[in-house]
């Protein structure tokens, strides 16, 4: 159960006056982003400003800054209305001992204006300050106050992200409500380390962001930011650890393979394995050996090999007498991961077959019927294989390829699917190492940084797109040598439509410019046409594909050699790596022309630059992370991934180790949360929506 305590917290947001159901539900997509759930006052006080508004500046009308924030106090003069159904402004003529100004109001109700601004009287009135022709005026001020009432005016205002129908002053009325109703809670972070760090305490952290007294209040290095990022880093970690202990204490199954099938699997490899697919192959056996639960993670680089390894691990798995499953986020990608293992499984003797959407309902339940007699030894498809309709007979191992899509929870709801199941979860976006800290706590990493040999690296070189002429011309006479190429079109951010209408416009003008040899893939297109412009791209009846980011991810093509990314400045640094890395797949020399619009932003310039001095995933992630930060890296609303609301890996990323292992020994003194630390460290886990690691505690 949640702590009482925490209740004023988790109340709807329209329990402060003055919201409303319709600016609960601004709130709502604002602080939550779905639907789901009404945002909550925690959300709301989770909400940091990211700038500030400093009305302190009281210069006079004559020393007023042009377009600056100023804080006058005026006597007024005049009121001068406009005429009837006129559309003029409504104009307040005011001076102080310095000068005169104009006070401007648009669609104004004059009763209102009379009222709040009388004919004789001072009033404290501030706003941004704008010269014409030698004349001071100020279009609606922000604040008019009486002199008595002088003190409700903010020296330092705070200022809030927004969205469309909601504007400043509600969301800083709405956060003066909200601070008013944090609890006395109970202190989760250890003594010691708030004295070194000089953190205050968690309501006085929530109470210097939302009312600062000076800018530094404000900053990503404050105390108090520094306190509330460290909070959440914790919270995560604690959850993180949690699951893993969890997956410890539910034991695990010695999985001792006696090595015939990974033997013949190797002799039938056209190539030798890498020294870091060794590695990681040496570090997976130990754990499938041990006698507790795996929880991997194996990132390689575009193009290292990661599936050859997945092949491996499975391959221990079955030689101990259970089941394997390989799961995809596509289809195209799983019918990919068949085709390239079945003839290694065939020369191994390993059962293998492919399960999708594609498949008739006869088809699919003449594999469930086999995979429930254990007549199947590996089985491929997408995460529909976990649907409650499939069982295994003795479903030892999982291999997830690109974990995106798959969370903390997807990892614990395996072990539904067999006993004891390892988990290996395979990523080919190089991601940094502070960012595997904080999604993939829960697991042991494996990375595979060297290339298969024989591999050469690719050349990247970046094309302004009025030479695109060029490039069609240079298609051509690489065409005509058998070369085969990928065109991948620009990403369109307002809708996937548009992307679709450029890539169609592109086709249809290369294929005039090239002939029958151009085919076409998208995402909109049925799976079975998809797979068909494949098939044909693959077996040469076509040597040019256009394609929308579809083929980003997995599509294996070793004779393709030249890549060309269209409006390459409107991609991110790992999505175009990605990309690239659809060539240089066989031992060819390849080329990736990365086609701009002139004249570059410096981030684009800079985006593009990287990517023509190295080929090396793992450094293009971190300099990925510098130039966007971590929310777009990994896409952080993708499912499983914990977007943070406060910390930052860039400005907190030093607090993240600290947490780890301050979440190792929290588990290490206190496994089930029942010391007075315990018992407010569950209050943290509830304050940053971790309950479920709450839950995997009463659990077990």
């Amino acid at each position: 159960m949640r702590p009482t305590r925490l209740d004023p917290l988790f109340a709807p947001v329209t329990k402060l006056p003055g919201i409303g159901p319709k600016t609960a539900k601004t709130l709502t997509s604002l602080l939550v982003g779905h639907s789901e759930r009404e945002a909550r006052i925690a959300d709301l006080l989770f909400h940091l400003p990211t700038s500030m508004i400093d009305r302190g500046l009281r210069p006079g009308i004559a020393g007023s800054p042009e377009g600056m924030i100023v804080t006058l106090t005026l006597h007024v003069d005049q009121h001068r209305a406009p005429p009837r159904n006129s559309r003029a402004p409504y104009k307040i003529f005011a001076h102080d001992e310095t000068g005169s100004i104009e006070l401007v109001f648009f669609h104004a109700r004059r009763d209102y204006l009379e009222s709040v601004l009388p004919i004789g009287e001072q009033r404290l009135v501030s706003g941004k300050v704008e010269w014409f022709n030698d004349r001071a005026q100020m279009v609606h001020p922000d604040y008019i106050v009486t002199e008595e009432d002088a003190a409700s005016l903010p020296v330092i205002e705070p200022v809030y992200p927004l969205t469309a129908g909601l504007s400043g002053r509600m969301i800083t009325k709405a956060m003066q409500m909200a601070v008013k109703v944090i609890p006395s809670l109970p202190e989760w972070q250890d003594a010691s380390f708030m004295d070194k760090q000089g953190f205050p305490s968690f309501q006085e952290a929530l109470l210097s962001v939302h009312h600062p007294e000076e800018a530094s209040d404000l900053v990503a290095e404050s105390k108090a930011v520094r306190r509330l990022a460290y909070d959440e880093y914790l919270a995560n970690q604690l959850a993180l650890a949690l699951v893993r202990n969890s997956m410890r204490q539910q034991g695990g199954t010695e999985r001792h393979g006696n090595g015939s099938l990974r033997s013949k699997i190797l002799s039938a490899l056209p190539f030798q394995l890498t020294d870091g697919q060794v590695e990681a192959l040496k570090e997976i056996s130990e754990d499938l050996e041990a006698p507790a639960r795996m929880l991997r993670l194996l990132q390689g680089d575009v193009g290292s090999g990661k599936t050859v390894v997945g092949l491996m691990a499975m391959a221990q798995v079955i030689e101990s007498g259970a089941q394997a499953a390989m799961m995809a986020p596509t289809d195209i990608l799983a019918r990919q991961h068949f085709a390239s293992m079945e003839p290694l499984c065939k020369a191994a003797g390993i059962r293998v077959a492919v399960m999708s959407g594609k498949d008739t309902a006869k088809n699919k339940r003449e594999i469930n019927a086999a995979l429930e007699a254990g007549e199947i030894d590996l089985i491929v498809g997408t995460h529909a294989l976990f649907q409650s309709s499939v069982n295994f007979k003795n479903l030892g191992i999982a291999v997830v390829d690109e974990q995106h899509r798959f969370g903390v929870h997807q990892r614990l709801s395996l072990s539904s699917k067999g006993d004891h199941v390892e988990v290996l979860v395979m990523t080919a976006t190089p991601i940094p190492r502070t960012l595997v800290l904080s999604y993939f706590g829960d697991m042991e990493v494996s990375r595979l940084t060297d290339k298969p040999k024989g591999r050469q690296p690719i050349k990247t070189v970046s094309v302004s797109l009025d030479r695109i002429s060029e490039v069609v011309d240079r298609l051509r006479a690489a065409i005509h040598r058998g070369e085969k190429a990928y065109w991948v079109c620009p990403l369109v951010e307002e809708s996937e439509k548009i992307d679709l209408a450029a890539a169609q416009e592109r086709f249809e003008d290369l294929q005039r410019a090239l002939g029958p040899v151009v085919s076409l893939v998208h995402g909109r297109q049925s799976a079975d046409d998809k797979q068909q412009a494949m098939d044909d791209f693959k077996e040469g009846r076509t040597r040019l594909l256009v394609a929308t980011t579809v083929i980003e991810v997995g599509v294996d093509v070793p004779d393709a050699t030249i890549i060309v990314i269209e409006h390459a400045e409107r991609f991110g640094l790992a999505q175009l790596h990605q990309l690239r890395g659809r060539v240089g797949r066989g031992s060819a020399a390849s080329t990736c022309l990365l086609l701009y619009k002139a004249p570059l932003g410096e981030t684009s310039a800079a985006r593009l630059n990287i990517l023509r001095e190295t080929n090396d995933g793992f450094l293009i992630a971190e300099e990925d992370l510098r130039l966007r930060g971590e929310g777009e890296l990994l896409g952080t609303r993708q499912s499983g991934m914990p977007g943070f609301r406060i910390a930052n890996v860039e400005a907190h990323g030093d607090l993240m180790e600290v947490a780890r292992d301050d979440a190792k020994l929290i588990l290490a003194k206190d496994p089930a949360l029942q010391s007075p630390r315990g018992d407010a460290l569950r209050h943290l886990l509830y304050l940053f929506s971790r309950d479920e690691a709450v839950k995997l505690l009463r659990a077990g």
